[in-house]
């Protein structure tokens, strides 16, 4: 069985790459963007792109790498200021049974991690991702993105304190 045409693979996988995009920029129309850089540079390379082992992953690397781009590039232009409005943060783990309060505490958290660290916490926990997949994707080491995750994860739990049920463990 082949890889669909261009236009049946983004039906089908497009909202799949959008939440990535989402969860990596915090912000729709930015993921939006995102998704939108990453697939008009795969529509040309389309038929070589649909031969490789595993399409997916492949357009996975595009999105990061174009969320990586556009950050860098807003980093050049932009001056960060102390207070950011919160307008992207609203509801954007919409996990059952989780209050929009924890919610909310949980993702701006994850939105305070350094750039990579946030990477990182995102394909490994959101994606699910293995760290040897995470390190395909972004192009760094196997070592690195575990170190990565663990930094973030650390922060996190400084943030937010232990999970339910991990503090009883010895």
């Amino acid at each position: 069985m082949g890889v669909p045409d261009f236009d049946a693979w983004v039906a089908a996988r497009g909202p799949a790459l959008l939440r990535l995009a989402h969860t990596l920029t915090g912000d729709a129309a930015d993921a939006e963007d995102v998704v939108q850089e990453a697939l008009s540079r795969a529509l040309p390379r389309w038929e070589r792109i649909r031969r490789v082992e595993d399409v997916d992953a492949y357009l996975r690397r595009m999105v990061v790498n174009a969320h990586t781009s556009r950050w860098r590039a807003w980093r050049r232009r932009v001056s960060p200021v102390e207070r950011v409005a919160d307008v992207a943060d609203r509801a954007v783990l919409d996990e059952p049974g989780v209050e929009h309060d924890e919610r909310r505490r949980i993702w701006l958290a994850c939105r305070a991690l350094p750039e990579d660290q946030r990477t990182a916490v995102v394909l490994r926990f959101y994606e699910q991702l293995e760290y040897a997949e995470i390190a395909a994707l972004t192009g760094v080491r196997e070592g690195s993105v575990r170190s990565r995750v663990s930094r973030g994860l650390a922060v996190l739990r400084a943030e937010l304190g232990p999970a339910t049920g991990e503090e009883n463990r010895g």
